[in-house]
């Protein structure tokens, strides 16, 4: 469960990354346009964008420290209880190997 929420989170940061870098483009290509209106659109258009990618880089850095906790944790785990690690992997390569086999 909690690999997919880390795969969620992942993808969350990436479409972010992705609305932001388009919001950058269609402000670059909007430059050449002329009005009041334009210009304050345009200043609060890269205020908010300012503020996402600040946003953006804190909720990667989360992700990337949580998930160098969980593997520091999983490898403590098995480095104090290998055999159980051992039958642990055992276990769900056979439960993985029987429903492949189903198919």
């Amino acid at each position: 469960m909690n690999t997919s929420v880390n795969t969620s989170k992942d993808k969350l940061v990436e479409d972010l990354r992705m609305v932001v870098a388009d919001a950058e483009e269609l402000l670059k290509a909007t430059a050449s346009q002329t009005g009041e209106r334009i210009a304050a659109a345009r200043a609060r258009a890269g205020e908010s964008l300012q503020v996402a990618k600040a946003r953006l880089d804190d909720a990667q850095a989360a992700v990337v420290e949580r998930t160098k906790v969980a593997a520091r944790a999983t490898d403590d785990y098995v480095h104090d209880n290998p055999w159980q690690a051992i039958g642990i992997a055992a276990t769900v390569g056979l439960i993985l190997g029987a429903l492949i086999s189903r198919r």
